[in-house]
């Protein structure tokens, strides 16, 4: 015969249940930065769950894509139009998200159609500022599938940036940006990439670069982040971007933090 099930059972399995998480931390939300993007807030965030890391993420709402504007003034080095601290408290490595927006794209070449630039540097901003590009120096080993590119600018843009080749695609305030091999061959416009930045030989930043379009069609998707030759450090190993339909905004998250 079925053995009843009472409300004093109820009651002591509840109890065990709890007994059982007593001395498991509770996920804590580390709030970070917000800045107002083309009228909506893009705001950063962490997960930690007593001593450990669980995540860094950005929540970039709909509503900062589908306001982005159709033109921007030229300007070099680009404006970024946020700079958003991370959670210092969180210890992830990752100091600050800058956020840019690319009207037309820009070289080379797979990359001129319009999208995002979503800059998260394992650098203080200070260090970012400060770059320069006068050191060209490329890292000894890059990631399997990547290329650091010297890239020819058009005239009208040499005119502009003061330079005919971009060096590793070095940009001031930025620093040289290693691509996936296979995108920068392709005959066709890219879709999202996952970005590796340098400078000075070391990897400074992980960079979604995502275009309007793909962000438009409110899904979730991923990036392989790839295995760094040298890296040290704090850093993520792993990203997806999570779409949120209650709040009509994506969350890119950073997480499998490695390094010290």
């Amino acid at each position: 015969m079925p053995r009843c099930i009472t409300r004093s059972h109820v009651v002591v399995l509840g109890a065990a249940l709890l007994g059982a998480c007593a001395g498991k931390p509770q996920v804590t939300e580390v709030k970070g930065a917000c800045a107002d993007v083309y009228g909506a807030q893009v705001c950063t965030l962490a997960h930690v769950q007593g001593d450990s890391l669980i995540d860094v993420q950005a929540t970039v709402p709909l509503a900062s894509i589908e306001g982005a504007p159709a033109e921007m003034p030229e300007a070099w080095p680009p404006v970024a139009v946020a700079k958003l601290a991370t959670p210092s408290s969180a210890q992830s490595g990752i100091h600050e998200l800058t956020m840019y927006w690319e009207a037309h794209g820009h070289p080379p070449g797979p990359y001129l159609t319009p999208h995002f630039d979503f800059h998260f540097y394992l650098e203080p901003p200070a260090a970012i500022a400060a770059i320069d590009c006068k050191d060209l120096s490329k890292p000894a080993q890059l990631p399997e599938g990547y290329t650091l590119p010297d890239v020819a600018l058009p005239p009208e843009m040499a005119k502009v940036v003061g330079v005919d080749t971009l060096v590793g695609l070095c940009v001031p305030q930025m620093g040289m940006h290693a691509v996936p091999t296979a995108e920068l061959e392709s005959d066709h416009l890219f879709t999202g990439d996952m970005i590796v930045g340098y400078f000075a030989g070391k990897p400074i930043f992980f960079e979604p670069m995502l275009t309007k379009e793909l962000l438009a069609k409110k899904q979730s998707f991923s990036y392989p982040i790839p295995d760094l030759p040298g890296m040290t450090g704090r850093h993520p190993t792993a990203f997806r971007a999570d779409w949120d339909a209650n709040a009509q905004a994506y969350h890119f998250v950073f997480s499998g933090f490695a390094g010290t």
